[in-house]
């Protein structure tokens, strides 16, 4: 199991859940988890019903069999600053440099330095050691920008490094880089069961794929329950208006007589079936799509009563079910 965890997705296919339901799961049997947030929505801490997250790691919840998750927003700015710190020593010069705006600057129009120190600081949590030589944190899961972005934002290191031939920033992109690009990274990408969803994930799978980066699995998110499957929406088209109604008043659904109540609903019915049958073919289309890609594929259910805490640890304990985590 790769020890950098990347989730991303097309907008509203929730990768943010996913990626913390994953924190979660991989943070069973006494393990610890790092999740962090490169986006800045403080989209972790609304999932997990805390106040919004600090520049600094913080536990956020215990998984089943003792393991722990921490979070990480990570601020460029900040970044910057230890960053600064840690090659040259600034110190107080570090923090006049952010009064004086030169942070923001840097982090906002300097060409993939923003990106840069989101993916240093990420990559860092995953060599980091304690004084025994351990491993700080078992596995780090990062919420990372959309599909249409990620390849970009992990593969901008490649530039630096570059631009940068000696030097503490060269050695600091290719430290990234070999952790990007090792067994020690899986890039999960998340879907929905709508065309243009898939489209962007096989997009992003090929971008990933041609940059090198290594991508790991496939998860279709919010998947609705099957009502019925292929036998049955034949059985619905084949079967005579009159013996679905004559069903419908055995069942105790209205009358038996001509014109009743039975009669009324079938018609309902009938349509309900085929708005099913229609949505049923274009969801099998797509996992049809998504098997094509070569990749182990998994479903999280939709749950009916919206996202909460609980349904973050029934979707944790779905991965595990599945062999995510």
């Amino acid at each position: 199991m790769s020890r950098l965890q990347v989730v991303s997705g097309k907008g509203g296919t929730g990768k943010t859940t996913v990626a913390a339901a994953l924190a979660l799961a991989l943070a069973e049997e006494g393990k610890r988890t790092l999740l962090v947030e490169v986006e800045g929505r403080q989209g972790i801490a609304q999932l997990f019903e805390t106040e919004a997250l600090p520049y600094e790691e913080r536990k956020i919840a215990v998984a089943p069999g003792g393991g722990e998750v921490f979070a990480l927003a990570i601020d460029p700015e900040l970044a910057l600053l230890d960053y600064l710190q840690m090659f040259y020593k600034l110190g107080g010069a570090g923090r006049a440099l952010k009064k004086l705006g030169a942070i923001d600057f840097a982090t906002t129009i300097a060409p993939g330095v923003r990106d840069v120190l989101l993916t240093g600081k990420a990559c860092e949590a995953v060599r980091r050691k304690d004084r025994a030589g351990r491993f700080v944190y078992d596995y780090v899961v990062m919420d990372a920008p959309p599909t249409g972005r990620v390849t970009r934002f992990l593969n901008v290191n490649d530039e630096v490094a570059g631009l940068a031939r000696i030097g503490p920033i060269h050695n600091q992109a290719q430290a990234v880089m070999r952790v990007l690009k090792s067994s020690e990274t899986a890039v999960h990408l998340v879907t929905l069961l709508e065309e243009m969803p898939v489209q962007e994930t096989a997009d992003g799978i090929a971008e990933l794929r041609a940059a090198r980066l290594p991508v790991g699995r496939v998860v279709v998110n919010m998947v609705r329950p099957e009502v019925l499957d292929a036998s049955d929406l034949d059985l619905a088209r084949t079967t005579s208006r009159a013996a679905i109604a004559r069903s419908l008043s055995a069942a105790g659904l209205g009358g038996a007589r001509r014109g009743g109540t039975a009669e009324k609903l079938v018609g309902p019915l009938l349509a309900q079936a085929e708005e099913y049958a229609e949505r049923y073919a274009l969801e099998q289309e797509q996992r049809a799509v998504l098997g094509e890609l070569g990749l182990p594929l998994h479903e999280l259910p939709l749950l009916a009563e919206g996202m909460d805490l609980a349904g973050l640890y029934e979707l944790a304990t779905e991965l595990r079910k599945q062999g995510i985590a």
